[in-house]
């Protein structure tokens, strides 16, 4: 079963939390932007896989995310 919603999202982040993981910050590439939605990636520091984000501009002139891949990484064989 596919936990979904605001509750979900909540739950997922106090685990995730609990265990005050370090994030560091990492240099972003160039943002690539056409009309109201824009792509942002960062390279991780140990060059293995990427990260990107989707996000779309609001009415009110802010962005909000549509899509946020936390970790490309290339499937291995199995």
């Amino acid at each position: 079963m596919l936990d979904v919603g605001r509750a979900a999202i909540q739950a997922l982040w106090e685990k995730v939390l609990a265990n005050r993981p370090r994030f560091e910050p990492e240099e972003p590439l160039p943002t690539l932007r056409s009309g109201d939605l824009a792509l942002t990636s960062t390279p991780p520091r140990d060059g293995a896989g990427a990260r990107a984000q989707v996000v779309r501009r609001q009415p009110d002139g802010s962005w909000l995310r549509v899509l946020d891949q936390p970790e490309f990484v290339t499937p291995t064989a199995e």
